[in-house]
């Protein structure tokens, strides 16, 4: 059986998302884009997030999604080969408008920064050392 895994997460302005994580480089999903959703390639294997108008995520789900200012969700974790690309997407976020709420740091055997987009789904860059 060939199983395919994706994500759907809720925002308020798809086309704001949208402009997001285009400036930060990542591939749009082809054919996966309308005024209620666009949706993004993340890592090697293709990993889809769908980023859905929070009211149509909503009717879908059958319920209310997280309140981000008061908790978190999940965390997405994306690996960097070099410090110097740690550093780079931490300049990256911000100049796209997300928020860098971990600066760039060594910390239990990595090298890293987190960061939330406009919306408050949150991110990590990671290098192993």
């Amino acid at each position: 059986m060939k199983v395919q895994i994706w994500a759907n997460l809720g925002v308020k302005d798809v086309a704001r998302t949208e402009a997001f994580y285009t400036k930060l480089g990542f591939e749009q999903t082809p054919g996966q884009k309308s005024e209620e959703l666009t949706s993004f390639l993340f890592g090697n294997d293709g990993f889809m997030i769908h980023f859905f108008k929070e009211e149509s995520l909503k009717n879908g789900m059958k319920g209310e999604l997280a309140d981000l200012s008061k908790g978190n969700e999940v965390i997405f974790s994306i690996s960097a080969e070099t410090e110097e690309e740690v550093n780079d997407w931490a300049v990256k976020v911000k100049d796209a408008g997300g928020h860098v709420f971990s600066p760039p740091e060594a910390f239990q055997g990595m090298y890293g920064c987190a960061f939330a987009d406009p919306d408050g789904h949150k991110f990590n860059i990671l290098k192993w050392k």
